[in-house]
């Protein structure tokens, strides 16, 4: 198999096909290079500017690099082989959304860190205890969250797993795509069902490949 793409290599391939400069730049996907990532570096820091970053669809297993960003707001990781949140400890005050489905995370330790989350896409991994999944209730800001795929919702019936959820997390307003109904809430009007604009749960699903 060829050598890995390193981030270097990654970086200057968007800069040739984009145009633009990555140290000035507000968006960088590194996502789905041949050979693929597999680690990410230090290099990362020539992006002082960045506040989305996508490195899906890659072979990476840990996250590393990330120290020096300081707007980052959207991270997306999707499609790797990620196994756990460390390495995202810088990102706690600037990281709005987290997208990494598709990866092979069982244990929700150190997701605290990340206080201004208020979106996590986190299909298709491996949680499977309630006990782990109650550590995202130390996400203050979290309302939207992705969860189909991992073992623990496929073994709840649809109802059960949507009531469940959203009684752990009581600041949730959207569970796997959908608004989250409470009872203590009035019915819904015409002019709340208007659409957001949002993305759809085709997009969220998908893992992130549209970005």
């Amino acid at each position: 198999m060829a050598k890995a793409s390193t981030i270097k290599e990654a970086i200057k391939r968007w800069e040739d096909k984009s145009g633009l400069q990555s140290a000035t730049a507000t968006e960088v996907s590194l996502m789905f290079q041949w050979p693929p990532i597999e680690k990410m570096d230090n290099t990362l820091a020539t992006l002082t500017n960045c506040e989305k970053l996508s490195l899906s669809t890659n072979m990476i297993e840990k996250v590393t690099g990330l120290n020096t960003f300081k707007k980052l707001r959207v991270l997306s990781l999707g499609r790797n082989y990620i196994k756990s949140f460390a390495g995202m400890e810088s990102l706690g005050d600037c990281l709005e959304e987290l997208w990494i489905s598709y990866n092979l995370i069982e244990k929700l330790k150190g997701i605290h860190v990340l206080r201004s989350l208020k979106v996590l896409y986190m299909s298709n991994n491996l949680v499977k205890e309630w006990s782990e999944f109650n550590k995202l209730q130390e996400l203050p800001h979290l309302e939207d969250l992705l969860f189909v795929g991992n073992p623990l919702y496929d073994g709840c019936e649809l109802d059960a797993w949507r009531s469940e959820a959203a009684r752990r997390l009581p600041n949730l307003k959207k569970l796997d795509g959908e608004t989250v109904l409470r009872e203590d809430e009035p019915p819904l009007t015409v002019a709340d069902m208007q659409p957001d604009g949002g993305d759809g749960v085709e997009t969220l699903v998908s893992a992130e490949t549209n970005d």
